[in-house]
């Protein structure tokens, strides 16, 4: 059977070997991190402005208005 020195040599050998294991898969995720999945949900633009809006809101009242009317 090996003596405890020997062991702790084995089990530091592969210590190290699991560290520099690691150290390439954090350079990996690292170097995958800047891509992106198309998962990711992305804000749209406004089509309309907020003065657009009013307009069009407007409009729409005016036609409402102007429907009501022609009931009575």
């Amino acid at each position: 059977m090996a003596t405890y020195g020997d062991a702790v040599k084995v089990l530091q050998a592969r210590r190290q070997g699991l560290l520099d294991q690691l150290g390439k898969i954090d350079t990996a995720v690292r170097a995958l991190g800047g891509i992106r999945s198309g998962k990711t949900v992305t804000r749209r633009k406004p089509k309309f402005t907020k003065a657009g809006l009013a307009r069009i809101a407007a409009a729409q009242r005016k036609r409402w208005k102007k429907l009501k009317a022609g009931k009575e």
